[in-house]
């Protein structure tokens, strides 16, 4: 089992490497590791431009993870996702080959833009960590997560993802403009390296992922910090500006996330700190704003900021 001194030891060489491509969110790729290590899946909304691709890309490299890119269109077909059956001429009979999605980081680009049969084909990837095709599973390979990135700004031609779809996701994240000394490192960097990108080093590879993600399972949950996630997601039912709180998946998620983030930290048990950190993020996208309200500029953040305000937070003897 992987002791937590060596897991923040792990996840600060893998954010230090991250840092090279993509200069001053740090937040982000926290957030993307943290949903990697939950063994979740993560939306990055924002618009064009902000590093969404690179940052997943970047993820990937630096982790040793076999990456697939599906540059998602209308006219997509859920085989173009999972595989589908091909005549083997050798043998003279159908053989399976396999799709994008049978690879260990899936990055879904524009996943708004693929009509709702392809994205079903996606919802099952995400869910069951398999692909059926004609009748016969076909089981992804671990570990397996999709960082699907998408644009809010523009509606023409995009199939908005369902209530029951955004569940699937652990957590969205928002990546936002750099700030001007952020935005000033990465120019002077890019005309100093010569080339686009910079070459990228993989820290761990996919065995070393898999016992990242077994040392998160073993971050202890005291029954009052369980108890806080609870009463928190509760609070989001009771909201009169809400039509729909979190479901107990958004507990689930929640609690996931806290635990990875314990973990990336350094520590084996969870923190009452550590639930706040991924209530927005776990949360946010599991909310169904009043049009009245949203309209008025009404945002999850907002309503969750005034849930965390009114469930008081436990007193935990750490560990």
């Amino acid at each position: 089992m992987t002791d937590p001194a060596t897991v923040r030891a792990r996840a600060e060489d893998v954010l230090n490497e991250i840092e090279r491509a993509v200069v001053g969110k740090r937040d982000v790729a926290l957030g993307l590791l943290v949903a990697l290590l939950s063994g979740g899946h993560a939306l990055i909304e924002d618009v064009p431009g902000l590093a969404k691709t690179q940052l997943a890309r970047s993820l990937a490299t630096v982790c040793g993870l076999q990456l697939s890119r599906i540059q998602l269109t209308p006219d997509l077909l859920p085989s173009d996702l999972t595989g589908s059956l091909v005549l083997d001429p050798e043998h003279g009979r159908p053989r399976f080959q396999p799709g994008p999605l049978h690879a260990n980081l899936v990055l879904a680009d524009e996943v708004n833009r693929a009509p709702p049969k392809t994205q079903s084909a996606l919802l099952e990837a995400m869910q069951e960590g398999q692909v059926t095709v004609e009748g016969v599973t076909h089981p992804l390979p671990q570990p397996f997560c999709v960082i699907a990135p998408q644009n809010p700004v523009e509606s023409e031609g995009t199939y908005p993802l369902p209530e029951a779809q955004l569940d699937r996701f652990l957590l969205r994240l928002s990546v936002g403009y750099p700030d001007r000394e952020a935005e000033t490192t990465m120019l002077t960097e890019r005309v100093a390296r010569r080339q686009p990108e910079p070459d990228l080093a993989a820290v761990l590879d996919a065995h070393e992922v898999r016992g990242l993600q077994a040392a998160v399972e073993a971050v202890h949950v005291d029954p009052t910090v369980a108890g806080y996630v609870v009463d928190l997601v509760a609070a989001t039912r009771e909201r009169e500006e809400l039509l729909l709180g979190a479901s107990p998946r958004g507990s689930l998620a929640a609690l996931q996330a806290a635990r990875a983030t314990a973990a990336l930290a350094g520590r084996d048990f969870v923190l009452p700190e550590d639930v706040q950190a991924v209530l927005g993020p776990a949360l946010g996208h599991r909310l169904a704003i009043r049009p009245d309200r949203w309209v008025r500029g009404l945002r999850p953040d907002r309503i969750l900021e005034r849930c965390r305000e009114a469930v008081p937070a436990p007193v935990t003897d750490a560990p």
